[in-house]
Order: structure tokens, then C-alpha cells, then sequence
């Protein structure tokens, strides 16, 4: 099947909003390359699940190339046209299985040395979306915090040897009731800016409560039947002896459904985003740690947040790991020193993802070693590179997180 065959009955199997977008731009569809059409399908495919930003994406996607004139189109999509596919890629049912078709386009892509063009041409399409349709500036000043450390009683390790260069650090900061005052931090903003997604607490082991009304809550611990199935499931590729690329491509093919988890609504969209955290993600299922940095990862790429508290917690060993994936039922030996060494680099990639997103000169960012009197502060009112051995409290660094909004 081409494109150019496309019908409105092609997308029935679609849920509601993601065909009432393919059927809508069902002449722009028609007109596109197989080397690109299935790619912006697998989007729409899941739009129904997808974040409010993530659909703003889509729709910039659709709104650039159906406002260029055929000629213009046809040099836009001139980095794929020229891709040559063999004609068994025509026989794929790349309407439904649009992800069947993006993995067989790129081992074929490899294999003819053309992956490096394709690249080229995808990153060229996206520039002149968000050039044509730039992203929406955030309603209020994006904040991003992360508490390390959970567990530590001594530390001999230099945190923060990334981030202070970027920010300020401060020695002296005194801990009382720190994780609360920051939650607050939360909530103060939920309540301020209300909407779905667009406030988050992610924790790696056992959430703190409260947790304020408005505020998306992610814990590892809440999650361990969802995590276990998972769990199993990887054990059983492996007892199959399916490859590496198999068992991706099977994990990355679970939905809420799967499991048992609704399906319906705004529900959907946080359950499916779930279950992609762990399927999808490499060692989410065994280590929180990695859990923590993956979710908040996909949060500030995908969901775009105003506000995220991230919250580290004690990581199972490597021959934890191995045990739990051979499906020994053990409990896990948990390692602290080595958790606040990865939540260190983790809390550095935050800060990073955080940059990438629209407001980022207004952006605020702190990290806490919990309990414990480090900190560092990057925002617009702190100084690069500075140290304050001051006195200070967890209320006065969450004062200078509050940057008027843009």
C-alpha cells in the first residue's frame, strides 16, 4: 500500500482523536514519502495518550506541511523521497503498525548506509516546524527541584562538581522540615497555575504525604505491580531466548491495556506514561534511581512541566538486579552511597533536559542533599560559579526560586 491510497477507513482501528487527525489531513497524508508517512502516524497513532505539549507537536507538524504550496512540499520532503525502499517495506500493514514499519525502515537504513541522510533530513524537517510554529512561551517560570541522598549519614564525595559552576552553592543550609517546605514550593505553584500535567512529584521509594491537590504523582513504590508484571515479562523474553531487538521491540508495544490499567481519559495519558517509563526505559525496572532520572527525563520532554520535585531514594545492587531479573524473590540489597553517586550526574542531566525547553532563560533549578546542609541554585539571580557559606534556611532558597513570570 502507498499513500496515495489512503482512505478514512484506513484509521478505523485508530482511538477517537488520532483518527479524527488522520482523517482530517487525510490529503496532506496522500501526498507525503512511505519513507516519512508511518513515522508521523506512529505519533497520531497514540495521540489520544499523549501530553498536551506532545499534541501541540503533532499539530505543528500538520499545520507546517499543509501550509506549503505542492512545490514547496515536494523540496521539504526531498531528503526522503530520495530514500529508496525496497518494495516488501510497501507490503506492511504501516498504517496499523506504523511501529513495525519505523523499526524495518531503520535496519534498512543501516544497511544501505543511508542512516546518517535520513537523520539529517528528520532534524532539518523539525528546525523549520519550530521555526514556522514556535513553541508556546510556559504561563509562569519553570521550576525543577531535586532531593538526593535519601539514607546517607556520611558523605566523603564532592557532589554538585557540574552544577556549581553554573550556579551558586551554598554550605550552610539547614534542613528542618526541608522536603515539606519544598513540597509546598509544589503546591503554592499548582495552586497559582492550575492544569493538568503540569505539576510533578517523582519519587523512588515511598512518596512523602501529603501530596497537594493538582500535583502528578509518580513513586516507585506505588508502582511495584506494575514494575513485578513488567519484571516478568522480560524474564520471559529471555527464557525464549528472544534478542536484544525482540524483546525492545516487544516491551515497547505494551500499553495501559495491557495490564489492566484504565484506559479511558485523562487517566490513560499518566497510566501509558507508566508503563513507557518501564517498559521502554533501560534498568527503570530495577534501579530507582534510574526510574527517577528516566521519568523526569521524559516529563521535561514530553509533558513540559511548569514545576518538578524529584526525589531519590536507595538503589538495589547490581546482583540485586540480576537476581530479579532471573526472578529470584529475594529483597533486594539496597545501596545509598552508591544512589547519591548517581542522583549526583542525574540531578546534572535534569538541569541539562531542563535548559532544552521553551522559558529556559527564566527557568529556576535547585538540588538538595537531603537532610544534610548542600545545596546549589541555578536561576537568573544567582551567581554563576559562587559559594555562600551563610546561614540559611530551606525557605530562603525556595525565596529565590521565585522569578517573576515571563
Amino acid at each position: 500500500m502507498l499513500p496515495s491510497e489512503l482512505k478514512p477507513a484506513s484509521f478505523s482501528s485508530y482511538p477517537p482523536l488520532g483518527r479524527e487527525v488522520a482523517v482530517r489531513r487525510i490529503n496532506l497524508l496522500r501526498q507525503l514519502p512511505l519513507s516519512f508517512v508511518p513515522l508521523l502516524l506512529r505519533e497520531v497513532q497514540i495521540y489520544d495518550w499523549n501530553f498536551p505539549s506532545e499534541r501541540q507537536e503533532i499539530d505543528a507538524q500538520f499545520t507546517y506541511l499543509d501550509g506549503l504550496t505542492a512545490q514547496q512540499l515536494q523540496e521539504v520532503m526531498r531528503g526522503f523521497t530520495t530514500l529508496q525502499l525496497p518494495v516488501e517495506m510497501e507490503q506492511i500493514d504501516w498504517v496499523n503498525s506504523p511501529l513495525e514499519f519505523s523499526e524495518r525502515l531503520s535496519a534498512q537504513l543501516w544497511i544501505t548506509g543511508k542512516i546518517a541522510a535520513f537523520r539529517t533530513a528528520a532534524i532539518e524537517l523539525l528546525n523549520r516546524v519550530h521555526t514556522s510554529v514556535p513553541s508556546r512561551a510556559p504561563e509562569s517560570s519553570r521550576c525543577a527541584l531535586v532531593v538526593l541522598g535519601q539514607g546517607v549519614r556520611e558523605n566523603n564525595y564532592k557532589l554538585f562538581r557540574k552544577l556549581r559552576p553554573e550556579g551558586t552553592y551554598f554550605t550552610n543550609v539547614n534542613p528542618k522540615d526541608g522536603l515539606s517546605i519544598l513540597m509546598e514550593h509544589v503546591a503554592d505553584c499548582a495552586r497559582k497555575h492550575p492544569a493538568r500535567f503540569a505539576h510533578w512529584y517523582v519519587d523512588g521509594g515511598i512518596p512523602f504525604q501529603p501530596v497537594p491537590p493538582g500535583v502528578e504523582v509518580v513513586a516507585y513504590s506505588e508502582i511495584e505491580p506494575l514494575r513485578s508484571r513488567i519484571v516478568a515479562t522480560m524474564h520471559g523474553q529471555l527464557i525464549q531466548g528472544q534478542a536484544t531487538e525482540a524483546r525492545r521491540s516487544g516491551l515497547a508495544k505494551l500499553g495501559p491495556a495491557d495490564f489492566g490499567l484504565d484506559t479511558s481519559g485523562t487517566n490513560a495519558i499518566l497510566n501509558r506514561f507508566k508503563v513507557s517509563i518501564l517498559a521502554e526505559g533501560s534498568g527503570t525496572q530495577f534501579f530507582s534511581t534510574t526510574f527517577v532520572q528516566w521519568s523526569v527525563r521524559e516529563l521535561l520532554r514530553r509533558a513540559q512541566p511548569l514545576t518538578v520535585l524529584a526525589r531519590f531514594a536507595p538503589r538495589m545492587t547490581d546482583l540485586a538486579m540480576n537476581e530479579a531479573l532471573s526472578g529470584s524473590s529475594e529483597k533486594p540489597t539496597l545501596d545509598a552511597d552508591g544512589a547519591l553517586i548517581d542522583a549526583d550526574m542525574a540531578a546534572y542531566y535534569t538541569w541539562i533536559n531542563l535548559m532544552r525547553l521553551s522559558g529556559a532563560s527564566s527557568a529556576s533549578f535547585l538540588v538538595w542533599f537531603e537532610d544534610h546542609k548542600e545545596a546549589v541554585i541555578v536561576s537568573p539571580t544567582t551567581t554563576r560559579g559562587g559559594q555562600s557559606d551563610q546561614a540559611v534556611s530551606i525557605s530562603n532558597l525556595v525565596d529565590m526560586l521565585r522569578i517573576p513570570s515571563p
